[in-house]
Parts: C-alpha cells; sequence; structure tokens
C-alpha cells in the first residue's frame, strides 16, 4: 500500500484525551468533530487489566517479569522490551527484549493456533540491556544492546540454534533493526542525543557475519535528499562510528524502525519525531512533530517503538506520556489505539501482530511500580483492520 506523508509541515488539530483529525498539508488547528474518532472509535473504559481499548477488543496478561508464565515453567525476564512474532506451523512465537545491565538476553513465548501458551524459554543470554531490534526474512531475530559500543546479536526464536554477535553490524548504542528485502540491507537505529541512521549491506543477503556499514548523510533541514556512506571503522574504535563520517545526519535518540513498501520509518525521542525515507527518491522528511501541534494537544507524545499491520497502519508505542499505543493511518489519521493507566512510570514496548494479524502483543516495561521487576507482557485481541 502506497503511503503519503503524515506530517509536512502540517498543524494538527485534536484534544489531549482524543484524536480523530487529519494531518493535511498546510491545514489549520481545528478540533475534529468527533474527538477520538480514529479508524477504531474512542476508547473505554480501563479493563479488568487496566487497559483501555475501543469497542470490541479485549486484552490478556500473557507474561509478568519474575514469575512462571502461565501454562509453562519458565520466569518471564525483567523489563520486556522490544518484540516480534513468528510463524510456528499452525501457531506462533513471541520473542521478547530484556532492557537490564547486565543479563539482558531475550526470550519467547510459543502460542498454539487457538492462542494457548504452548511453552516459554530463553533465546539469548549473557548480553547487556537488550533495548529494541528486528526481525529479518529468514525468521531470526536480531536483539540490539544499547549501551555505548554495543553489539547486535542475531538469535534463533525457535530456540534451536545458538545466538551469534554480528560485530560486522557495527558497534555503537544499537536501538532498533528493520530488514528491507527489496534492497537488500538492514537499517539501524542509535540511540544518542546526536546518533546517526544506518544501514548494513551484507555481503550474501541471508548471512549477516560480513558486509559493509553505512551512514546517512544528508543537510541539517527536516527534509531534502540523503545518500550512504562508508563508516571507516564499524567497530567504532578510537572513533565512534557516528563521529567518522562528515555530513553525516544526527537524529536526537534514534528508537523503533519499520520497514514496507520502498518506505522505512523511525521515531527519535529526543524530540518526539517521526522520520519518513522515501527509498525509492532517497527522500526523506517528517511523518510526525508534535512541537508543531498546539501545546497540550498533541495526541502522541513519547515516541518508541514502531510496527505495522497488514492495512498499511502504523502502531507506535509511548515511553511515558500518557502510556498509549497510537494509530498513524494511509489517510492521515493520527489516533489512540490503547492507553494503559494506572503505570505511569513505566513506558510501553514491544509492539507486534500475530502472524495473522489478529493479535496485538506488547509488553509495559516497569508496570505498576516502575520497577524492572514488574514488567507485564499483554495480548490484545479484536478486529483489527485487514
Amino acid at each position: 500500500m502506497e503511503r503519503r506523508s503524515f506530517l509536512r509541515g502540517a498543524v494538527i488539530g485534536t484534544s489531549a484525551a482524543a484524536f480523530g483529525g487529519t494531518l493535511m498539508h498546510g491545514a489549520a488547528y481545528a478540533a475534529p468533530a468527533q474527538p477520538g474518532a480514529g479508524p477504531y472509535g474512542a476508547l473505554g473504559a480501563a479493563d479488568a487489566n487496566g487497559i483501555l481499548l475501543p469497542a470490541g477488543f479485549t486484552s490478556r496478561v500473557i507474561a509478568r517479569s519474575g514469575q512462571t508464565v502461565p501454562g509453562t515453567s519458565y520466569t518471564w525476564h525483567s523489563a520486556p522490551d522490544g518484540g516480534a512474532c513468528f510463524a510456528d506451523g499452525t501457531g506462533w512465537i513471541y520473542v521478547s527484549n530484556s532492557e537490564i545491565n547486565p543479563s539482558g538476553g531475550a526470550s519467547a513465548v510459543r502460542f498454539s493456533s487457538t492462542g494457548a501458551v504452548t511453552g516459554a524459554y530463553r533465546i539469548l543470554s549473557g548480553t547487556r540491556q537488550n533495548c529494541a531490534g528486528g526481525k529479518t526474512p529468514w525468521n531470526t531475530w536480531l536483539s540490539c544492546e544499547e549501551v555505548s559500543l554495543g553489539y547486535v546479536y542475531e538469535t534463533d526464536p525457535y530456540g534451536v540454534n545458538a545466538a551469534v554477535r554480528r560485530a560486522a553490524m557495527g558497534r555503537f548504542k544499537h536501538e532498533a533493526a528493520a530488514a528491507d528485502p527489496v534492497r537488500k540491507v538492514v537499517y539501524l537505529t542509535e540511540d544518542e542525543t546526536s546518533g546517526c541512521f544506518y544501514r548494513f549491506v551484507p555481503t550474501t543477503w541471508g548471512d549477516l557475519s560480513a558486509g559493509t556499514l553505512q551512514v546517512m548523510v544528508a543537510g541539517t533541514a527536516t527534509s531534502g535528499s540523503f545518500t550512504w556512506q562508508n563508516v571507516p571503522d564499524p567497530d567504532g574504535s578510537p572513533t565512534v562510528t557516528r563521529s567518522q563520517v562528515s555530513g553525516s545526519k544526527k537524529f536526537n535518540g534514534g528508537e523503533g524502525c519499520h520497514y514496507a513498501n520502498d518506505t522505512v520509518w523511525f521515531t527519535t525521542k529526543g524530540d518526539n519525531r517521526l522520520w519518513q525515507l522515501n527509498l525509492t527518491t532517497n527522500t526523506y522528511e517528517l511523518a510526525y512533530d508534535d512541537s508543531l501541534v498546539p501545546s497540550g494537544a498533541a495526541p502522541l507524545t513519547g515516541v518508541d517503538n514502531v510496527t505495522g499491520s497488514s492495512s498499511g497502519d502504523l502502531f507506535i508505542a509511548e515511553d511515558g506520556g500518557n502510556m498509549e499505543i497510537c494509530v498513524i493511518t494511509p489517510d492521515d489519521v493520527v489516533a489512540p489505539f490503547l492507553r494503559i493507566s494506572g503505570q505511569s512510570s513505566s513506558e510501553i514496548c514491544g509492539p507486534a501482530f500475530s502472524p495473522d494479524g489478529k493479535r496485538l502483543y506488547f509488553s509495559s516495561q516497569r508496570g505498576t511500580s516502575g520497577s524492572s521487576s514488574a514488567g507485564i507482557t499483554y495480548e490484545v485481541t479484536g478486529p483489527f483492520r485487514a
């Protein structure tokens, strides 16, 4: 599905509690006629799990940090973060990172065709502060270390093969990864206030053991053209990767990253922006910027992990804010899809759809207590747009 830019300098009209406006080039501020009338309608009252959902949707708790996953003997990890789903016969698997340092790593939960939990297990251990990551077309999970000189680890969601460190993908404060099967590259965000946006070009597609790390080069404007240049020393020593190439484009705290249909989107938490790269024209622009919204009226704050649905919608999780996952549609509508109540000291992480698109998984990293040992992983089921 072709997607337009969501913003292009527009000023957005909405209320803080619910958004149903359209982002149009040159539009002036005006509250929508039906506040909250996004593609799924207004949020209802909090359910038994403290989640506010549109009509027709339900939630359940899949796992809690420090407790055994129901139906298994496996203890779920602390600070659940980035995640993805993988087909597994007639069922599926949800993988989740652990953003603690030391230890970190990642775990997986296996589901039957009916959604029943049938197993849970570790897929990565002994790493540091595994924040986000990304799924590959060959069904592995790239788990990224959000530490200085961190690595990317390629893991097996099925729990058969041992995880492998992919040093060729560069050493820096990694956040998210998104695979592009058309150009046969993997895009990478960097969680630094003056971070860069990278791509890794494998020598052989499907094998991440060797290749070239490149950095995006562009001007200081919020839109324009860009190129890629090789990073001379991907190991980040003695000079960090973000400082090795003159003219590399700087971004304020790179977070989530998602690829679809010749476009890559990524978020930057330092300025609460969503960026859009058109890979057919090699141009970039802002897709969302809450600084252009009247004070207190931004529907999306604390941008973090991002995923997409089969309808072309983007789902963006908030780090803090009012703990929402917001949806941005191909029709340029921004609206809250869900909100977690009573967990203001946490953040929402790891949104990912089951292979059939009928279930959305995500975590509250620190739950109700604000502690990394109190994370909660959820599932939401309902009439998602096809």
